[in-house]
């Protein structure tokens, strides 16, 4: 059991309202419940699009938070990474069973602090944005405009083409971005000078996947975030970053629900 840290009692994380959308199967197959984090700018909503009810056709029940500042959820425009791991941990503890938590982007780094405090099922890390100087690096060269004003403070701003491949329609692309909104500046700093996670609770099992055409998260940093939990990732060409919102959007879910059915109900 893992000891509750000072800051945690010194320094509790304020309460917000949060958004939780679902699906569930008409019928308890008895499969654990999954807890979809978005990344930076996203909301629970770009799970809900498609990945949220496919899983539930599967007999999965599926959940997704938006962390506060994001979606539906209530503001706090000074929260940090700990405060989004916070949201996630108590969102999954509010779950009829153990959760695998999957995490996407900047969420997978999120859904990492939260593995270390909550013993989940398994967990799943989709195009992880694990941050630190090389990753602001490879945005400014990628997409200097939307990238450098995140650095004095401002909003993180994510291209059509930084998110999705060029089979995604136009206007369905353009739609998705207007949604996006924005972390807050502590929780971008933050991902440039973080600590590392802490190993995850109880040692589930991770899987790591992604695109090795991400124009977000280049291919090594991906492999790298892999590695840290003993593994290879899971690749899907020819996708854009927001997998879950792609033309091929049901490739990168399948091969979620094949692997826990394969490792935690088969």
């Amino acid at each position: 059991m893992r000891l509750i840290r000072t800051p945690e009692w010194t320094r509790p994380v304020p309460a917000v309202h949060r958004e939780v959308l679902s699906a569930v199967p008409e019928a308890d197959e008895g499969k654990p419940p999954l807890l979809f984090v978005p990344g930076f700018g996203h909301g629970a909503w770009i799970f809900a699009e498609n990945w949220l009810e496919h899983a539930a056709s599967r007999g999965f029940p599926a959940y997704a938070v938006s962390p506060r500042g994001h979606g539906g959820s209530g503001p706090d425009p000074r929260a940090t990474l700990r405060a989004y791991a916070h949201d996630v941990v108590q969102v999954a503890a509010s779950l009829p069973r153990r959760a695998v938590l999957v995490g996407h982007g900047a969420g997978a780094l999120v859904t990492a602090y939260a593995l270390a405090r909550y013993p989940a099922r398994a967990g799943v890390l989709v195009a992880p944005v694990f941050g630190g100087w090389s990753t602001l690096g490879a945005a400014v060269r990628r997409n200097p405009g939307g990238t450098l004003p995140a650095v004095v403070g401002g909003p993180l701003r994510l291209s059509r083409r930084q998110l999705f491949s060029r089979e995604v329609p136009e206007a369905t692309a353009r739609g998705y971005t207007e949604r996006l909104g924005r972390a807050s500046a502590r929780a971008q700093w933050q991902l440039l000078a973080h600590s590392a996670p802490e190993p995850p609770v109880g040692d589930p099992p991770i899987l790591v996947l992604g695109s090795p055409d991400d124009r977000v998260v280049p291919a090594g940093e991906l492999t790298r975030a892999a590695r840290r939990y003993g593994a290879a990732p899971l690749l899907f060409p020819g996708m854009g970053h927001d997998v879950m919102l792609d033309a091929r959007w049901r490739e990168p879910i399948d091969a979620i629900l094949d692997w826990l059915d394969k490792d935690l109900v088969g």
